[in-house]
């Protein structure tokens, strides 16, 4: 069994004292998974996203990534560029004027010359079906464009795993079907969580259910 990527080892969280969302919770996410998460609405699937990228902390528990413990803040800045999350609403991802400018904030915060950010902003438009965008305005693409925008700007960091919240949400039947093509010619590590079954069918190979606090093996 290879090594875990990211793993999160009997993690408890709570929103105050009354609001407990996960208890002992368990995941293990190697390179090379397919793994979707599903649950009920409040279950804590985005919960655990977070946690798993250090915008929350656990009450309890641990989170290993890429081989250490992540404990405090500094421990999650690679944690973040080597695990992509892509939010559930695309106007928590997406902030400049344009997709050039969106693609490239990544790659540029690591300190990539422009030269190299703006071949990366090509190379990962065209990975995601949008070549030659880079100048089209952010808030004028349609909602299935503005998603693999967002896909784009987490890929252009070059991520070894992707964490997916709610990928289709709000999206048609054309654009869902053109997610799933690009999803599936990806080769990073991947946990989707998702209410739709086909296209968690169509992009992982095992569902997760995460429910009363822990996650046990779903339905394939």
């Amino acid at each position: 069994m290879s090594e875990p990527l990211l793993e999160l080892r009997n993690v408890t969280f709570c929103y105050g004292l009354d609001r407990p969302v996960l208890r002992g919770c368990n995941l293990r996410i190697a390179g090379g998974d397919r793994l979707a998460l599903a649950g009920a609405n409040g279950s804590g699937k985005t919960t655990l996203l977070h946690l798993t990228v250090g915008l929350l902390r656990p009450a309890s528990g641990e989170i290993v990534a890429f081989g250490r413990p992540r404990r405090r803040e500094a421990d999650f800045h690679e944690v973040r560029r080597r695990a992509g999350l892509l939010f559930q609403d695309t106007d928590d991802q997406l902030f400049c004027a344009t997709v050039a400018e969106d693609v490239a904030f990544g790659p540029l915060n690591l300190g990539k010359p422009r030269a190299e950010a703006r071949r990366i902003v090509a190379e990962t438009l065209g990975c995601v079906g949008l070549p030659g965008f880079e100048r089209r305005i952010t808030y004028h693409l349609s909602g299935g464009e503005r998603r693999l925008v967002a896909l784009a700007s987490v890929l252009a960091m070059q991520p070894d795993a992707l964490l997916l919240d709610e990928p289709t949400a709000g999206l048609d039947e054309a654009s869902t079907a053109r997610l799933t093509e690009v999803l599936r010619g990806l080769p990073q590590a991947m946990l989707v969580v998702s209410h739709d079954r086909k296209f968690r069918e169509a992009v992982t190979v095992q569902t997760l259910l995460l429910c009363e606090g822990r996650i046990d093996a779903g339905p394939s």
